[in-house]
This record gives structure tokens, sequence and C-alpha cells, in this order.
């Protein structure tokens, strides 16, 4: 994707050299100039620090992970989080998605990361007995 590039080896993306070629600006043959690659993407409302993960810049305790949870465990649309979260702006929502889309590894492992350790702090610390009665008797 040449997203931001206004010439390809001095002439324009547009130009009738290039469509006379029936080359898309992102098509790598050789009979397209690839020189034209995007340096940086950036992405709206999201701000990504080394070794740390993506958050959103207006909110930055939410991190785009827990955005994608609800997204994919509870199956809610980024309209349904944008009204569940009322401080979220439905652009900043479809700003953690597309970041999500764009780094799906990086996000995952966070989630799986995060999922370990819940799972393992629940190893150490014991559901304790007064409430294993309490839903033994809700489940009556």
């Amino acid at each position: 994707m040449a997203v931001g590039c206004a010439e390809v080896g001095g002439a324009e993306v547009n130009s009738p050299t290039r469509r006379q070629k029936n080359c898309p600006v992102d098509a790598l043959d050789s009979n397209c100039d690839s020189s034209c690659v995007p340096v940086e993407l950036t992405y709206p409302h999201i701000v990504k620090e080394p070794g740390k993960p993506a958050r959103l810049e207006q909110h930055p305790r939410t991190r785009v992970a827990m955005i994608v949870k609800d997204y994919l465990w509870r199956g809610w649309s980024a309209e349904e989080i944008a009204r569940q979260y009322p401080y979220l702006t439905l652009a900043e929502v479809h700003a953690a998605m597309t970041y999500y889309f764009d780094h799906k590894g990086e996000i995952e492992d966070e989630l799986v990361a995060e999922y370990r350790e819940v799972e393992e702090w629940k190893k150490t610390h014991p559901t304790p007995p007064f409430l294993l009665r309490l839903k033994e008797q809700a489940n009556r």
C-alpha cells in the first residue's frame, strides 16, 4: 500500500505512462516502479511507545487490546463498544481496530500473555470456600 506517495521515479502516480502500463501503485512486478514505499504509517488516536502496549492517545489507561478483547470475546461491534464506553468516540474505537488488524500478532500475543497471567493468579489465589458455597446455592 503506497500511502502518501505523490511521485514514483519522478513521474506522477496517476500519469498517462503509469495508466498505459496498466500497473497499480502497489503491484510488485518487473514492469512497475516500486520505489515509492511508505516509510511510516501513523494511526490517529493511537500511541505506541517502544516496549509498551499500544494505547489511546486521549485515554492513556485504555489499551488497544482492551478494545479488541470486547470485539473478539464479546462479539461487540465498534458501535457497541463506543456505546458501552461513553468516554470513547467511534473514531477512537475504529482506530484501535485498525491498529489491531495491522498488528494482529502483537495484540494477540498481548491478550494471550494477559490471559496466562490471570490463570496463574487464579492458581495462587483459590476461590474462598464462602464464595464456592454461594455459587453452589445460586446453581440450585
